[in-house]
């Protein structure tokens, strides 16, 4: 299944979150926005479903609005600069530098895998609740990725009257 632009507009649009602001082509605000969106370009490709095509587009289209919300974004940032502190540590690298299998194995040794979103908590914690929860957030909220999971019509998308004069689709 190919996300697309239009995928992160709707899930924007689901968030409440202004989505021309996430599609819009513009340079990052500051210097370690482009290391943040490779981060969370480089883990989508870890906590995506493999049937999901289109990962760098949609979370490059979907990131920017989120990382321009006042208390948020910044959060979000910090919480990526020390998971890259991490990694240089661990293996040398920077998380988009790893191999997929890497970045597995490092959200696995953080903890992110057994962690409880927190925003206030623990590295792992934070990194499930502004990394990983982030990402299953705007692909499940946008069309394509509610489709894959059998949701037709995500909060948000209304998808038409056709959907509401046929039954299921599985």
């Amino acid at each position: 299944m190919e996300l697309s632009r239009r995928d992160a507009l709707a899930a924007l649009s689901a968030l409440g979150t202004t989505a021309m602001a996430g599609c819009a082509a513009r340079a990052p605000q500051e210097g370690v926005d482009e290391s943040v969106v490779e981060t969370y370009v480089a883990i989508a490709a870890v906590v995506y479903p493999t049937a999901v095509s289109g990962v760098p587009s949609f979370v490059r289209s979907f990131l920017p609005a989120r990382l321009d919300r006042s208390t948020h974004g910044p959060a979000m940032r910090e919480t990526v600069t020390e998971l890259q502190t991490v990694s240089r540590e661990w293996y040398d690298e920077e998380v988009p530098a790893l191999d997929e299998s890497a970045r597995d194995q490092l959200l696995r040794e953080v903890g992110v895998d057994a962690a409880d979103e927190d925003p206030e908590g623990t590295l792992a914690e934070r990194v499930r609740f502004y990394v990983v929860n982030e990402l299953l957030l705007a692909l499940y909220s946008s069309p394509t990725g509610g489709d894959l999971v059998g949701i037709e019509n995500p909060q948000g998308h209304p998808g038409g009257t056709d959907t509401y004069q046929r039954g299921p689709s599985k």
